[in-house]
């Protein structure tokens, strides 16, 4: 699964500090925003996403009239990296790891929500702990400024407690799993697939997770602005062609779960656990996490929480607004268009 860290700290920072509208030597040219040159979407491994070897595989995209081509990273934060430099036009990543470039003043635009955390982010604990409040004085480990971190505290906050009230472990998920299985950890902060195996091999349990917190994480498609700007008929219709595919998934459920755990190199039954831990979004979906609220439905709250929280662990200098970065305009028209 994807290496969900916020960002990769100096290394990214540098990237989105220097690229100023320049590539990287050496690195393949994006497109000049002419209609009908490729647009490339980066994606990496998470379950959501694996919907888009589904939209490449059924020819969504040539339906809709859309010349894309997917570019897959096996390690995610370099999909990061690849979209800040501009070696793509589009990445798939989450809403917290949109804000450090939009902080920095890097012109991207989320233009859909792919899915949210629905209980694949968890913190699995000791049998013998019952409750939140349990896990006062208890060790519990996550890594430090990651989407899990931020999970840990809200579960907590949720109890009355802070961080400071919990033996606090800073600790990869790589890590942090198998010390909880082995014993070393009261509680661990873990995603999909470790949590699952966290509870399997170490007789833990499941006491809170992102089912509990909706909204907390969203995974997103972002652009490049330009992008948006000079070829909104192909972002709407790659959109579009995303829709389409999730139609095609209700109606036949077995071969698009067998397409996308192919895509994934997963057993199909893996690859369905995992795709179950997330919340797919439907275009009413959609619509509704663009309008501004006071809830985590909202991506507006949403990412001023997370920016919050992050500014906190100084992994950001500032808080970027959220109109700067979230366009909803598109996903209304798609809705539009597609009720006519």
């Amino acid at each position: 699964m994807r290496q969900r860290m916020v960002f990769l700290m100096m290394a990214l920072l540098l990237t989105f500090t220097v690229i100023s509208g320049c590539t990287s030597k050496g690195a393949t040219s994006t497109t000049t925003g002419k209609s009908g040159e490729p647009i490339k979407l980066a994606l990496s491994p998470w379950p959501g996403w694996f919907v888009w070897y589904l939209v490449k595989e059924k020819g969504f995209f040539e339906k809709n009239g859309v010349n894309v081509d997917l570019v897959w990273f096996p390690v995610y934060s370099d999909s990061l990296s690849a979209l800040a430099s501009g070696k793509v036009d589009a990445n798939s990543q989450t809403l917290s790891d949109t804000l450090a470039p939009a902080s920095k003043g890097i012109k991207l635009k989320a233009v859909m929500v792919n899915d949210n955390s629905n209980g694949g982010d968890g913190v699995v604990v000791k049998p013998s702990i019952n409750s939140l409040k349990d896990l006062k004085g208890k060790k519990v480990a996550t890594e430090l400024g990651t989407v899990d971190h931020l999970l840990m505290l809200t579960a907590l906050e949720k109890a009355g407690l802070a961080e400071k009230d919990v033996a606090y472990t800073n600790m990869t998920v790589n890590d942090a799993g198998p010390a909880f299985i082995s014993g070393n950890l009261d509680a661990a902060v873990l995603w999909e697939p470790f949590l699952s195996k966290a509870i399997q091999e170490g007789k833990g349990k499941l006491l809170f997770s992102s089912k509990d917190t909706p909204g907390l994480i969203p995974d997103l498609l972002v652009f490049k602005e330009e992008i948006t700007k000079n070829r909104p008929e192909d972002v709407k219709k790659i959109i579009n062609a995303w829709f389409d595919a999730l139609d095609y998934w209700k109606a036949n459920p077995e071969e698009s779960l067998k397409i996308m755990a192919k895509a994934a190199e997963t057993p199909v039954d893996e690859y369905k656990a995992g795709v179950d831990s997330v919340k797919i979004f439907q275009l009413e979906d959609n619509v509704e996490a663009f309008q501004k609220g006071d809830n985590l439905a909202s991506l507006h709250f949403t990412s001023q929480k997370t920016a919050e929280f992050l500014k906190g662990l100084d992994m950001l200098t500032s808080i970027p607004k959220a109109d700067s970065f979230l366009d909803g305009h598109f996903v209304d028209e798609v809705m539009k268009e597609r009720k006519k």
